[in-house]
């Protein structure tokens, strides 16, 4: 096999990747930005080489800077560009471009007698073109970047006024995340399910399909849970899926591993949404189930060996579950990005069938530059009910402190009944939580259990010299604190920004708190300040302005995605505290009316 790959990705991927190399005595180097320069996929790797400054296109996606550390560091193989003399651990250019790119790929998928959703299959040339094209499908419509992926350039668009600001938002985003501002549209398939193939192809023509992945919960169309296999599919509908997957990776005489993503209506209608040519985010769930180690596939096949397997050896076995842990606030639309250093991080390694995939440790730096995933946290089980118990388990032994991070909603969506039956769609969460999530709702059960337990921390006395113990064997300088109540197995975390908010109270200093002064609540209609940390696009309004309600009045973009920040209410601009190309960080005040 090789002797060297140079690992041209950051974070959990490139540590992932380097785990395989390390158990097939391939010797690694690592890319990385300035600010990542003490990275734990740096640390890990053979050799690392500075690939430029923070932002990606000037260091991960600068190609030359690239190919300067193959050359400097005599990498045979390298997982993102062909060149003179080295191997690409992917799919060949072909395949990349073809499919990369929606439309093309598209038209491919329609030839090779694949699915695929209705709609316009060229270029939109201006937001006026998108509106009679979408008037022509027929509303509700998606309009999305051509080369796009990860949610980044799409919007739904179900009348004109959408599909022009839609198209506006889609082409920023395509051009600022991909430097390709072309869009395209297609009808916009109603409460499905996004459910996705994973294949394995080799360079002598053969090709497997190594079951489903169960994608639907999602925000901003960027998956949160997912499993393996998929509640929904009979083993009819599962062979049907996995050979029109595989019939397109043959027409692009792909080689390697890849994703085929499909859309599922309730009548269990399948369409072809995309191929990812690339490892998927959510690949450990099917190694779970399947045995395989895909990045070992990925360098075999790179290599030019043919597969090892044939399509009657790929089982099923058990289940597994994936839950993304992102530094996330998901108090505010399911998760705006949230930053700052990991003052302590214990992943539940201890547990049985847990697998924890990341590229962080504790004193690492959650930064605005990259995606802002902390982990993969995957769980596996002979049964759905055992994978989900055991998810549970992990999501309550986790702790992660200095970030906000988004364990409170994977935690309610995991025991949510919905989810538990497998009745989901990618409209999950707006439907399950339409006002938004706001946390788990304490039952009186689980009231008086919390406050028994605030009362018994409190009263651990000391009496003469003597301690008693009042209070059981508890360490309180452990982040956790596992709790037995009434004969219930609890695990319970204490600290200072914690999710439930308890003070115990003295009697004297309770009879007493009546008497201190309230905090007066800020009035939001009147403020604008930034949801999270990010940097201000564009400023519609100036002072003496009058806006009306729901008004744009800025545009703040972080990790990529753009968000419009609107009035709450029909008033006058007071002031303008930021300007276009200005760094805000969270709470920042942007815009005050009167």
């Amino acid at each position: 096999t090789f002797d060297k790959i140079l690992i041209a990705n950051r974070g959990e991927i490139a540590c992932r990747v380097i785990k395989t190399c390390k158990k097939m005595g391939i010797k690694t180097v690592a890319v990385h930005s300035d600010v990542d320069s003490s990275a734990v996929h740096v640390k890990m790797a053979d050799e690392a080489v500075c690939v430029g400054p923070a932002p990606t296109n000037k260091s991960y996606l600068n190609m030359d800077a690239i190919m300067n550390a193959i050359k400097q560091t005599g990498a045979q193989a390298v997982s993102v560009c062909a060149a003179e003399g080295v191997s690409f651990i992917g799919p060949d250019t072909h395949a990349i471009q073809a499919m990369g790119d929606k439309i093309e790929s598209k038209l491919i998928a329609k030839a090779a007698k694949v699915n695929t959703i209705p709609g316009y299959d060229g270029v939109v040339k201006d937001a006026e073109e998108a509106v009679k094209i979408a008037g022509e499908i027929g509303y509700p419509v998606m309009i999305k970047a051509s080369a796009g992926g990860g949610g980044k350039g799409m919007r739904i668009a179900w009348n004109d006024e959408e599909t022009r600001e839609g198209f506006r938002f889609s082409s920023q985003e395509a051009a600022s995340s991909f430097g390709d501002d072309r869009l395209l549209i297609e009808k916009f398939i109603d409460n499905p399910r996004h459910i996705e193939i994973q294949v394995l192809a080799d360079k002598h023509g053969n090709a497997l399909w190594l079951n489903e992945r169960e994608c639907s919960i999602q925000r901003r169309n960027q998956k949160v849970v997912e499993e393996a296999p998929s509640t929904f599919l009979d083993p009819d509908t599962r062979r049907a899926m996995g050979e029109q997957a595989v019939s397109l990776a043959k027409a692009v005489k792909y080689s390697s591993a890849g994703t085929v993503e499909f859309l599922v209506d309730s009548k269990k209608n399948f369409y072809f949404l995309e191929m990812n040519t690339r490892l998927q985010v959510e690949h450990p769930i099917t190694e779970c189930i399947t045995g395989l180690d895909l990045v070992q596939q990925m360098i075999r096949i790179a290599m030019g060996y043919k597969l090892q397997h044939k399509q009657s050896d790929i089982p099923i076995n058990g289940w597994a579950i994936e839950s993304r842990v992102y530094a996330e606030d998901p108090y505010k639309s399911f998760g705006l990005p949230s930053i700052g250093r990991l003052s302590q991080y214990q992943e539940p390694l201890d547990l049985h069938n847990v697998r924890v995939d990341s590229g962080i440790e504790e004193g690492s730096d959650i930064s605005i530059y990259y995606d802002p995933m902390i982990s993969k946290l995957v769980t596996y089980g002979k049964t759905r009910e055992e994978a989900l118990k055991k998810m549970e388990e992990a999501l309550d032994n986790y702790v992660i402190r200095g970030v906000t991070h988004n364990i409170p909603l994977l935690r309610e969506i995991i025991v949510h009944p919905r989810f538990v039956s497998g009745d989901i769609s990618t409209k999950f969460l707006p439907e399950v939580y339409p006002d938004g999530f706001k946390g788990h709702m304490l039952t009186a059960g689980e009231r008086r259990e919390l406050l028994a337990t605030a009362a018994a921390l409190y009263v651990a006395v000391e009496i003469d010299g003597e301690k008693v113990e009042v209070s059981g064997e508890w360490n309180l300088a452990s982040a956790l604190l596992p709790l037995t109540i009434n004969g219930k197995h609890r695990t319970l975390q204490v600290y200072k920004h914690a999710y439930f908010k308890l003070r115990v109270l003295s009697k004297l200093a309770a009879s007493l708190s009546k008497h201190m002064p309230e905090k007066v609540p800020e009035d939001t209609s009147s403020i604008l300040r930034s949801p999270m940390p990010g940097s201000v696009v564009a400023v519609s309004v100036k002072p003496g302005d009058n806006v009306a309600e729901g008004q744009e009045i800025c545009v703040i973009e972080a990790m990529k995605m753009q968000n419009s920040m609107t009035a709450a209410k029909a008033a006058k601009v007071k002031s303008v505290h930021c300007k276009a190309g200005d760094t805000v960080g969270e709470g920042d005040l942007l815009v005050e009316l009167e």
